[in-house]
């Protein structure tokens, strides 16, 4: 049996977890295994899988472990450093629950703090310019029709419905609820959220179904390249480079950053940040609270407005 291999379809059917998820701490678990055996001086087949009895054989003492984290920090970034800590983390417990070790050698290891840094976005203005960058190469006979439509529905889901990139990729036509216009939405996890896509995304998402879709069946997928196949999250990503180059915006711009983007806009416009929270599929409501930092303009100028001690000299 082994070990990592188990812990792994343990995340993918049990907890559902995405695939981007699963490579980081498969990666992170296997250098972990791979530097106890750089460390206690085995030579013989480094990259060997790990066996029940190997995992059962390591001592990991605390100098060990404190030991490894050391040794990372000297080539992981921080926030790369606890995002592997917190995959061995979930490892060992899980070896844990198995019965095949008697303690989780990394619970309650203390790491670096994470520096805060606030989501980079665009402002409504910069989203519009981008969003206009799919007719402006039609005009100019740069793309075609069905690219164009393509590329606007992508940005349009993107920024208008706050949607991750793999959940963009993989959203189906069975997903759609036409009467309602809502998508249902599997995030992280697998959860189900229901997203309202807003006028100007129904509209292009409805355009295109009828003049450009291949298949348009309930497990057919909605964003497809020129063949009719699920387009990859790659293309995306290289695909709002050239809008972003188009439109003059900064070009470390992600997808993901476009999801920032909605958030903020929907606060700066006066929306509930636990609506919010439900709309970006958030877990805890911490993780949504990043946004508040974003919005301070915005309440100081209701305060401005509203308050009669605000305008006193």
């Amino acid at each position: 049996m082994e070990p990592i291999s188990v812990f792994l379809d343990h995340l993918a059917h049990e907890r559902r977890l995405s695939n981007y998820t699963l490579r980081n701490y498969s990666h992170a678990v296997e250098n972990f295994f791979l530097w106890l055996r750089k460390d206690i001086g085995t030579e013989e087949d480094l990259a060997r899988p790990l066996s029940l009895q190997e995992l059962q054989a390591h001592k990991y003492s605390r100098k060990s472990i404190r030991d490894y984290v050391i040794e990372q920090q000297r080539r992981l970034a921080r926030r790369t450093l606890h995002n592997h800590v917190s995959g061995l983390r979930t490892f060992f417990k899980f070896c844990l629950k198995q019965e095949w070790i008697e303690k989780n050698p990394f619970q309650g290891l203390v790491l670096p703090k994470l520096d805060k840094t606030l989501p980079k976005f665009l402002n409504e203005k910069q989203c519009i310019e981008l969003i206009s960058g799919p007719s402006k190469l039609l005009q100019n006979d740069s793309i075609s029709s069905q690219q164009a439509c393509r590329d606007q529905l992508i940005l349009e889901l993107l920024y208008g419905a706050g949607l991750r990139v793999s959940e963009l990729v993989g959203l189906n036509y069975g997903d759609i609820d036409w009467g309602q216009g809502v998508a249902r939405i599997f995030g992280k996890g697998r959860k189900e959220r229901l997203c309202p896509l807003g006028k100007a995304a129904i509209q292009c998402l409805s355009y295109f179904k009828d003049k450009f879709a291949t298949a348009i069946g309930p497990d057919d997928p909605v964003i497809i390249d020129d063949k009719g196949a699920r387009l990859s999250i790659r293309r995306v990503q290289l695909m709002l480079k050239d809008y972003l180059a188009l439109a003059g915006l900064p070009m470390d711009i992600t997808p993901h950053k476009l999801r920032h983007s909605f958030a903020t806009h929907l606060l700066n416009n006066g929306a509930d940040l636990r609506v919010v929270q439900d709309l970006l599929g958030h877990a805890n409501l911490s993780t949504t609270q990043v946004y508040t930092h974003l919005t301070v303009d915005r309440l100081k100028k209701v305060y401005q407005q509203a308050h009669p001690r605000a305008q006193e000299n």
